[in-house]
Protein backbone atom coordinates (compact mmCIF):
# COMPACT_ATOMS: atom_id res chain seq x y z
CA UNK A 1 0.00 0.00 0.00
CA UNK A 2 2.95 2.60 0.77
CA UNK A 3 4.70 1.41 -2.75
CA UNK A 4 0.95 2.14 -4.39
CA UNK A 5 0.93 5.61 -2.68
CA UNK A 6 4.68 6.41 -3.73
CA UNK A 7 3.71 5.53 -7.37
CA UNK A 8 0.57 7.33 -7.52
CA UNK A 9 2.12 10.60 -6.15
CA UNK A 10 5.24 10.11 -8.68
CA UNK A 11 2.45 9.80 -11.44
CA UNK A 12 0.09 12.35 -10.13
CA UNK A 13 2.81 15.15 -10.61
CA UNK A 14 3.05 13.86 -14.14
CA UNK A 15 -0.19 13.61 -15.45
CA UNK A 16 -0.55 17.15 -14.85
CA UNK A 17 2.88 18.28 -16.21
CA UNK A 18 1.79 16.81 -19.43
CA UNK A 19 -1.47 17.95 -19.33
CA UNK A 20 -0.46 21.48 -19.40
CA UNK A 21 2.24 21.09 -22.00
CA UNK A 22 -0.73 19.35 -24.11
CA UNK A 23 -3.27 22.16 -23.74
CA UNK A 24 -0.39 24.80 -24.26
CA UNK A 25 0.89 22.82 -27.00
CA UNK A 26 -2.48 22.47 -28.89
CA UNK A 27 -3.71 25.99 -28.03
CA UNK A 28 -0.40 27.52 -29.72
CA UNK A 29 -1.27 26.43 -33.15
CA UNK A 30 -5.40 26.48 -32.58
CA UNK A 31 -5.65 29.73 -30.06
CA UNK A 32 -3.01 31.52 -29.22
CA UNK A 33 -1.66 32.66 -32.79
CA UNK A 34 -5.47 34.55 -33.44
CA UNK A 35 -6.17 35.91 -30.32
CA UNK A 36 -2.95 36.62 -28.81
CA UNK A 37 -0.74 37.22 -31.48
CA UNK A 38 -2.49 38.97 -34.47
CA UNK A 39 -0.81 39.30 -37.64
CA UNK A 40 -1.96 39.38 -41.61
CA UNK A 41 -0.11 36.53 -42.48
CA UNK A 42 -1.48 33.45 -40.56
CA UNK A 43 1.95 31.74 -41.13
CA UNK A 44 3.93 34.56 -39.24
CA UNK A 45 1.14 34.24 -36.69
CA UNK A 46 2.20 30.81 -36.11
CA UNK A 47 5.82 31.13 -35.93
CA UNK A 48 5.22 33.96 -33.00
CA UNK A 49 3.27 31.50 -31.26
CA UNK A 50 5.27 28.46 -31.09
CA UNK A 51 8.18 31.15 -29.86
CA UNK A 52 6.59 31.40 -27.11
CA UNK A 53 5.83 27.39 -26.81
CA UNK A 54 9.84 26.99 -27.02
CA UNK A 55 10.38 30.07 -24.79
CA UNK A 56 8.76 27.63 -21.83
CA UNK A 57 11.27 24.87 -22.93
CA UNK A 58 13.85 27.44 -22.83
CA UNK A 59 13.12 28.63 -18.90
CA UNK A 60 13.26 24.16 -18.08
CA UNK A 61 16.95 24.18 -17.05
CA UNK A 62 16.83 27.43 -15.31
CA UNK A 63 14.01 25.31 -12.99
CA UNK A 64 16.12 22.49 -13.04
CA UNK A 65 18.59 24.30 -10.94
CA UNK A 66 16.69 25.79 -8.69
CA UNK A 67 14.25 22.61 -8.14
CA UNK A 68 17.69 20.54 -8.29
CA UNK A 69 19.33 22.30 -6.11
CA UNK A 70 16.57 21.98 -3.58
CA UNK A 71 15.24 18.12 -4.29
CA UNK A 72 18.66 17.55 -3.33
CA UNK A 73 19.45 19.25 -0.01
CA UNK A 74 16.25 19.65 1.58
CA UNK A 75 14.31 16.67 -0.29
CA UNK A 76 12.76 15.23 -3.09
CA UNK A 77 9.11 15.82 -1.62
CA UNK A 78 9.62 19.37 -0.89
CA UNK A 79 10.70 20.16 -4.29
CA UNK A 80 8.01 18.45 -5.89
CA UNK A 81 5.15 20.31 -3.67
CA UNK A 82 6.55 23.32 -4.98
CA UNK A 83 6.43 22.45 -8.78
CA UNK A 84 3.02 21.29 -8.91
CA UNK A 85 1.40 24.42 -7.37
CA UNK A 86 3.92 26.73 -10.11
CA UNK A 87 2.93 23.87 -13.14
CA UNK A 88 -0.85 24.14 -12.50
CA UNK A 89 -1.47 27.66 -11.00
CA UNK A 90 0.12 29.35 -14.14
CA UNK A 91 -2.23 27.20 -16.60
CA UNK A 92 -4.99 27.88 -14.41
CA UNK A 93 -4.13 31.92 -14.98
CA UNK A 94 -3.16 31.42 -18.90
CA UNK A 95 -6.93 30.55 -18.52
CA UNK A 96 -7.95 33.73 -17.01
CA UNK A 97 -5.87 36.06 -19.41
CA UNK A 98 -7.60 38.49 -21.43
CA UNK A 99 -7.05 38.68 -25.16
CA UNK A 100 -5.18 41.17 -27.14
CA UNK A 101 -8.23 42.66 -28.40
CA UNK A 102 -9.04 43.62 -24.92
CA UNK A 103 -5.91 45.05 -23.75
CA UNK A 104 -3.39 45.05 -26.07
CA UNK A 105 0.46 43.94 -26.13
CA UNK A 106 0.29 43.37 -22.55
CA UNK A 107 -2.01 40.16 -23.20
CA UNK A 108 0.58 38.29 -24.92
CA UNK A 109 3.14 39.68 -22.68
CA UNK A 110 1.73 37.96 -19.56
CA UNK A 111 1.10 35.02 -21.83
CA UNK A 112 4.84 34.48 -21.84
CA UNK A 113 5.44 35.65 -18.28
CA UNK A 114 3.20 32.44 -17.72
CA UNK A 115 4.49 30.61 -19.76
CA UNK A 116 8.14 30.90 -18.50
CA UNK A 117 6.78 30.42 -15.04
CA UNK A 118 5.38 27.51 -16.08
CA UNK A 119 8.55 25.77 -17.91
CA UNK A 120 10.48 27.10 -14.50
CA UNK A 121 8.48 24.41 -12.83
CA UNK A 122 7.90 22.00 -15.20
CA UNK A 123 11.91 21.89 -15.35
CA UNK A 124 12.31 20.36 -11.86
CA UNK A 125 8.90 18.22 -11.87
CA UNK A 126 9.51 15.42 -14.31
CA UNK A 127 12.99 14.07 -12.34
CA UNK A 128 11.61 15.04 -9.11
CA UNK A 129 9.11 12.18 -10.48
CA UNK A 130 11.38 9.68 -11.52
CA UNK A 131 13.38 9.49 -8.20
CA UNK A 132 10.19 10.18 -5.87
CA UNK A 133 9.84 6.24 -8.14
CA UNK A 134 13.33 4.70 -8.45
CA UNK A 135 14.69 5.66 -5.32
CA UNK A 136 11.66 3.68 -3.60
CA UNK A 137 11.58 0.76 -5.50
CA UNK A 138 12.19 -2.68 -4.88
CA UNK A 139 15.48 -4.25 -6.17
CA UNK A 140 15.10 -5.38 -9.30
CA UNK A 141 12.07 -3.48 -10.21
CA UNK A 142 13.63 0.20 -10.71
CA UNK A 143 12.85 0.03 -14.42
CA UNK A 144 9.11 -0.83 -14.03
CA UNK A 145 8.86 1.71 -10.90
CA UNK A 146 10.72 4.40 -13.50
CA UNK A 147 8.25 3.73 -15.94
CA UNK A 148 4.81 4.36 -14.08
CA UNK A 149 5.68 8.81 -14.05
CA UNK A 150 6.10 8.76 -17.77
CA UNK A 151 2.56 7.62 -18.42
CA UNK A 152 1.89 10.78 -17.45
CA UNK A 153 2.43 11.59 -20.94
CA UNK A 154 -0.62 9.48 -22.40
CA UNK A 155 -2.68 9.92 -19.29
CA UNK A 156 -2.29 13.64 -19.73
CA UNK A 157 -2.56 13.68 -23.22
CA UNK A 158 -5.75 11.59 -23.63
CA UNK A 159 -7.12 14.31 -20.76
CA UNK A 160 -5.94 17.15 -22.71
CA UNK A 161 -7.41 15.86 -25.99
CA UNK A 162 -10.69 15.02 -24.11
CA UNK A 163 -11.07 17.55 -22.82
CA UNK A 164 -10.63 19.92 -26.17
CA UNK A 165 -12.41 17.31 -28.30
CA UNK A 166 -15.17 17.71 -25.50
CA UNK A 167 -15.59 21.61 -25.89
CA UNK A 168 -14.95 21.59 -29.17
CA UNK A 169 -18.11 19.25 -29.98
CA UNK A 170 -20.69 21.39 -27.30
CA UNK A 171 -19.47 25.45 -28.44
CA UNK A 172 -19.39 26.65 -32.13
CA UNK A 173 -16.29 27.81 -33.46
CA UNK A 174 -16.94 31.18 -32.26
CA UNK A 175 -17.87 30.24 -28.82
CA UNK A 176 -14.70 28.09 -28.82
CA UNK A 177 -12.54 31.32 -29.37
CA UNK A 178 -14.48 33.05 -27.27
CA UNK A 179 -14.74 30.80 -24.01
CA UNK A 180 -14.62 27.27 -25.03
CA UNK A 181 -10.61 27.11 -24.93
CA UNK A 182 -10.41 28.72 -21.33
CA UNK A 183 -12.00 25.66 -20.26
CA UNK A 184 -9.47 22.85 -19.94
CA UNK A 185 -7.05 25.53 -18.79
CA UNK A 186 -8.84 26.43 -15.76
CA UNK A 187 -9.61 22.64 -15.02
CA UNK A 188 -5.76 22.59 -13.48
CA UNK A 189 -6.68 23.67 -10.35
CA UNK A 190 -8.75 20.38 -9.87
CA UNK A 191 -5.87 18.19 -10.16
CA UNK A 192 -3.81 20.67 -8.13
CA UNK A 193 -5.75 20.02 -5.57
CA UNK A 194 -5.91 16.17 -5.79
CA UNK A 195 -1.65 16.23 -6.56
CA UNK A 196 -0.99 18.43 -3.59
CA UNK A 197 -3.24 15.78 -0.99
CA UNK A 198 -1.32 12.80 -2.21
CA UNK A 199 1.63 14.12 -2.11
CA UNK A 200 1.63 15.58 1.20
CA UNK A 201 0.89 12.19 2.53
CA UNK A 202 4.16 10.44 1.58
CA UNK A 203 7.43 10.01 3.31
CA UNK A 204 11.23 11.07 1.80
CA UNK A 205 13.11 8.64 -0.65
CA UNK A 206 14.75 5.95 1.31
CA UNK A 207 18.17 6.78 -0.98
CA UNK A 208 17.77 10.75 0.19
CA UNK A 209 17.26 10.04 3.74
CA UNK A 210 20.24 7.64 4.23
CA UNK A 211 22.66 10.31 2.32
CA UNK A 212 21.43 12.95 4.74
CA UNK A 213 21.65 10.63 7.17
CA UNK A 214 25.26 9.95 6.63
CA UNK A 215 26.25 14.01 5.73
CA UNK A 216 26.92 12.74 2.15
CA UNK A 217 24.23 16.16 0.71
CA UNK A 218 26.19 18.09 -2.06
CA UNK A 219 26.82 21.52 -1.05
CA UNK A 220 26.14 22.96 -4.10
CA UNK A 221 24.44 20.28 -6.25
CA UNK A 222 24.76 22.14 -9.37
CA UNK A 223 29.01 22.71 -9.03
CA UNK A 224 29.98 19.39 -8.09
CA UNK A 225 27.59 17.79 -10.84
CA UNK A 226 29.89 19.86 -13.33
CA UNK A 227 33.11 18.72 -12.09
CA UNK A 228 32.75 14.99 -11.29
CA UNK A 229 29.42 14.48 -13.95
CA UNK A 230 29.79 16.68 -16.56
CA UNK A 231 30.41 13.64 -19.45
CA UNK A 232 26.67 12.33 -18.32
CA UNK A 233 24.94 15.37 -18.34
CA UNK A 234 26.52 15.83 -22.04
CA UNK A 235 25.62 11.87 -22.58
CA UNK A 236 22.12 12.73 -21.49
CA UNK A 237 21.34 15.76 -23.61
CA UNK A 238 22.62 13.92 -26.55
CA UNK A 239 20.43 10.70 -25.92
CA UNK A 240 17.21 12.64 -25.79
CA UNK A 241 17.72 15.14 -28.56
CA UNK A 242 16.43 12.19 -31.34
CA UNK A 243 13.17 11.18 -29.68
CA UNK A 244 12.81 14.11 -28.63
CA UNK A 245 12.29 15.75 -31.51
CA UNK A 246 9.87 13.24 -32.77
CA UNK A 247 8.31 13.30 -29.83
CA UNK A 248 7.11 17.62 -30.30
CA UNK A 249 6.10 16.52 -33.37
CA UNK A 250 4.01 13.76 -33.06
CA UNK A 251 2.21 14.90 -29.98
CA UNK A 252 2.32 18.62 -30.55
CA UNK A 253 2.94 20.18 -33.79
CA UNK A 254 1.40 17.23 -35.69
CA UNK A 255 -1.77 19.04 -35.07
CA UNK A 256 -0.73 22.20 -37.16
CA UNK A 257 1.15 19.94 -39.64
CA UNK A 258 -2.04 17.61 -40.06
CA UNK A 259 -4.81 20.56 -40.27
CA UNK A 260 -2.71 23.27 -42.42
CA UNK A 261 -0.55 20.63 -44.63
CA UNK A 262 -2.75 17.57 -45.24
CA UNK A 263 -6.01 19.29 -44.35
CA UNK A 264 -7.27 16.91 -42.67
CA UNK A 265 -9.76 18.18 -39.90
CA UNK A 266 -8.78 19.28 -36.07
CA UNK A 267 -10.88 16.33 -35.08
CA UNK A 268 -8.96 13.56 -37.17
CA UNK A 269 -5.94 15.07 -35.86
CA UNK A 270 -7.24 15.09 -32.13
CA UNK A 271 -8.57 11.12 -32.62
CA UNK A 272 -5.24 10.24 -34.11
CA UNK A 273 -3.09 11.65 -31.30
CA UNK A 274 -5.79 9.92 -28.92
CA UNK A 275 -5.40 6.32 -30.31
CA UNK A 276 -1.49 7.25 -29.97
CA UNK A 277 -1.59 7.61 -26.14
CA UNK A 278 -4.13 5.20 -25.29
CA UNK A 279 -1.44 2.91 -26.70
CA UNK A 280 1.10 4.22 -24.73
CA UNK A 281 -0.91 3.34 -21.41
CA UNK A 282 -0.58 0.23 -22.39
CA UNK A 283 3.30 0.03 -23.97
CA UNK A 284 5.00 1.76 -21.34
CA UNK A 285 4.42 -0.42 -18.24
CA UNK A 286 5.32 -3.68 -20.33
CA UNK A 287 8.85 -1.71 -21.30
CA UNK A 288 9.33 -0.67 -18.15
CA UNK A 289 8.97 -4.31 -16.94
CA UNK A 290 11.12 -5.67 -19.58
CA UNK A 291 13.68 -3.65 -19.02
CA UNK A 292 14.55 -4.89 -15.70
CA UNK A 293 15.32 -8.11 -17.67
CA UNK A 294 16.62 -7.53 -20.77
CA UNK A 295 18.11 -4.32 -19.84
CA UNK A 296 17.06 -0.30 -20.51
CA UNK A 297 19.84 -0.34 -23.35
CA UNK A 298 18.68 -3.26 -25.15
CA UNK A 299 14.87 -1.26 -25.62
CA UNK A 300 16.20 1.83 -25.83
CA UNK A 301 18.64 0.67 -28.55
CA UNK A 302 15.60 -0.90 -30.83
CA UNK A 303 13.46 2.00 -30.24
CA UNK A 304 16.05 4.31 -31.55
CA UNK A 305 16.72 2.00 -34.52
CA UNK A 306 12.75 1.89 -35.31
CA UNK A 307 12.00 5.49 -35.28
CA UNK A 308 15.27 6.24 -37.90
CA UNK A 309 13.79 3.54 -40.26
CA UNK A 310 10.41 4.69 -40.06
CA UNK A 311 10.88 8.38 -40.33
CA UNK A 312 10.59 9.29 -43.77
CA UNK A 313 8.17 6.72 -44.28
CA UNK A 314 6.26 8.37 -41.60
CA UNK A 315 5.53 11.30 -43.48
CA UNK A 316 4.87 9.12 -46.88
CA UNK A 317 2.28 7.47 -45.16
CA UNK A 318 0.06 10.14 -43.06
CA UNK A 319 -1.02 12.06 -46.31
CA UNK A 320 -2.27 9.07 -47.94
CA UNK A 321 -5.78 8.62 -45.77
CA UNK A 322 -6.74 8.78 -42.19
CA UNK A 323 -6.33 5.18 -41.96
CA UNK A 324 -2.21 5.39 -42.31
CA UNK A 325 -2.69 8.79 -40.22
CA UNK A 326 -4.08 6.49 -37.53
CA UNK A 327 -1.80 3.69 -38.10
CA UNK A 328 1.43 5.47 -38.55
CA UNK A 329 0.78 7.59 -35.59
CA UNK A 330 -0.11 4.66 -33.17
CA UNK A 331 3.25 2.98 -34.20
CA UNK A 332 5.36 5.90 -33.89
CA UNK A 333 3.95 7.64 -30.60
CA UNK A 334 2.12 4.96 -29.35
CA UNK A 335 4.63 1.76 -29.75
CA UNK A 336 7.86 2.61 -30.89
CA UNK A 337 8.25 6.31 -28.44
CA UNK A 338 6.44 4.73 -25.95
CA UNK A 339 8.77 1.81 -25.16
CA UNK A 340 11.80 4.62 -25.54
CA UNK A 341 10.24 6.88 -22.90
CA UNK A 342 9.57 4.19 -20.75
CA UNK A 343 13.31 3.35 -19.72
CA UNK A 344 14.51 7.00 -19.85
CA UNK A 345 13.71 7.80 -16.24
CA UNK A 346 15.27 4.58 -14.89
CA UNK A 347 18.00 4.87 -17.71
CA UNK A 348 18.96 8.73 -17.11
CA UNK A 349 18.95 8.66 -12.96
CA UNK A 350 21.17 5.73 -13.22
CA UNK A 351 23.87 7.76 -14.92
CA UNK A 352 24.53 9.80 -11.48
CA UNK A 353 24.84 9.40 -7.68
CA UNK A 354 22.36 10.26 -5.64
CA UNK A 355 23.84 12.88 -3.46
CA UNK A 356 23.49 15.05 -7.06
CA UNK A 357 20.78 13.05 -9.27
CA UNK A 358 18.06 15.37 -9.18
CA UNK A 359 20.03 18.08 -10.37
CA UNK A 360 22.06 15.93 -12.85
CA UNK A 361 19.15 14.02 -14.12
CA UNK A 362 16.86 17.16 -14.36
CA UNK A 363 19.53 20.06 -15.93
CA UNK A 364 20.59 16.95 -18.83
CA UNK A 365 17.04 15.87 -19.48
CA UNK A 366 15.89 20.05 -19.99
CA UNK A 367 18.80 21.59 -21.48
CA UNK A 368 17.48 18.63 -24.33
CA UNK A 369 14.17 20.05 -23.44
CA UNK A 370 14.82 23.33 -23.96
CA UNK A 371 16.85 22.69 -27.50
CA UNK A 372 13.80 20.06 -28.75
CA UNK A 373 11.17 22.84 -27.98
CA UNK A 374 12.11 25.14 -30.47
CA UNK A 375 11.70 22.35 -33.45
CA UNK A 376 7.95 23.83 -34.13
CA UNK A 377 9.43 27.11 -35.05
CA UNK A 378 11.90 25.11 -37.42
CA UNK A 379 9.29 23.21 -38.33
CA UNK A 380 6.64 25.84 -39.48
CA UNK A 381 9.67 27.85 -41.58
CA UNK A 382 10.48 24.35 -43.16
CA UNK A 383 6.97 23.92 -44.04
CA UNK A 384 6.81 27.40 -45.41
CA UNK A 385 9.47 26.74 -47.83
CA UNK A 386 9.22 23.17 -48.76
CA UNK A 387 5.41 22.19 -47.65
CA UNK A 388 4.60 18.33 -46.34
CA UNK A 389 8.27 17.38 -48.06
CA UNK A 390 8.61 13.90 -46.91
CA UNK A 391 12.47 13.94 -47.37
CA UNK A 392 12.64 17.25 -45.92
CA UNK A 393 10.50 16.25 -42.47
CA UNK A 394 12.10 12.83 -42.36
CA UNK A 395 15.39 13.62 -43.03
CA UNK A 396 15.66 16.45 -40.13
CA UNK A 397 14.30 14.07 -37.90
CA UNK A 398 16.97 10.99 -38.96
CA UNK A 399 19.85 13.74 -37.94
CA UNK A 400 19.11 13.94 -34.25
CA UNK A 401 18.33 10.30 -34.09
CA UNK A 402 21.75 9.20 -35.57
CA UNK A 403 23.54 11.15 -33.04
CA UNK A 404 21.33 9.63 -30.00
CA UNK A 405 21.74 6.18 -31.53
CA UNK A 406 25.53 6.61 -31.09
CA UNK A 407 25.75 8.05 -27.88
CA UNK A 408 23.60 5.38 -26.71
CA UNK A 409 25.68 2.27 -27.92
CA UNK A 410 28.67 3.65 -26.61
CA UNK A 411 26.74 4.45 -23.01
CA UNK A 412 26.90 1.93 -20.25
CA UNK A 413 24.17 -0.77 -19.64
CA UNK A 414 23.14 1.03 -16.10
CA UNK A 415 20.80 -2.13 -15.44
CA UNK A 416 23.95 -4.14 -14.87
CA UNK A 417 26.13 -1.67 -12.96
CA UNK A 418 22.68 -0.87 -10.49
CA UNK A 419 22.90 -4.59 -10.09
CA UNK A 420 25.59 -4.94 -8.30
CA UNK A 421 25.41 -1.91 -6.66
CA UNK A 422 22.55 -3.41 -5.09
CA UNK A 423 23.97 -6.52 -4.29
CA UNK A 424 26.95 -4.92 -2.54
CA UNK A 425 24.50 -2.46 -0.53
CA UNK A 426 22.33 -6.07 0.56
CA UNK A 427 26.10 -7.29 1.30
CA UNK A 428 26.95 -4.25 3.68
CA UNK A 429 23.84 -4.37 5.00
CA UNK A 430 24.03 -8.10 5.96
CA UNK A 431 27.53 -7.58 7.26
CA UNK A 432 26.24 -4.61 9.48
CA UNK A 433 22.96 -6.44 10.78
CA UNK A 434 25.62 -10.06 11.69
CA UNK A 435 28.31 -7.55 13.60
CA UNK A 436 24.87 -5.96 15.57
CA UNK A 437 24.19 -9.29 16.27
CA UNK A 438 27.69 -10.83 17.15
CA UNK A 439 28.26 -7.91 19.50
CA UNK A 440 24.84 -8.17 21.54
CA UNK A 441 25.90 -12.16 22.46
CA UNK A 442 29.32 -10.67 23.53
CA UNK A 443 27.27 -8.23 25.59
CA UNK A 444 25.33 -10.77 26.66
Amino acid sequence: MKKAKILMASLVGSIIEWYDFYLYGTATGLVFSTLFFPNHDPAVSILIAFATFGAGYAARPIGSIIFGHMGDRIGRKASLMLTLIGMGGSSFLIGLLPTYAQIGIVAPALLVLLRLMQGIALGGEWGGAVLLATESANKGIRGFFGSVPQLGVPIGLVLGTFSFTLISALTTEAQFMAWGWRLPFLFSIVLIVIAVWIRSGIEETPEFQRKKEQGELAKIPVVEVFKYNKKDIFRLIGLKLGDGFFNVFLMSFILVYATTYLDYSRDTALLGLTLSCATMIITIPIAGYLSDFIGRKMIYTGGLIAMLVLAIPYFMAIPVSTGWFFTMQVLLLGVVWGAIFATQGTLFSELFPAKVRYTGLSLGYQIAAAIVGFGPMIWTAMGTNYGASPMVFGGFMMVSLVISLVLILFAPDTRVITKYEDLEEEQITRLNGEAEQEKAVNLT
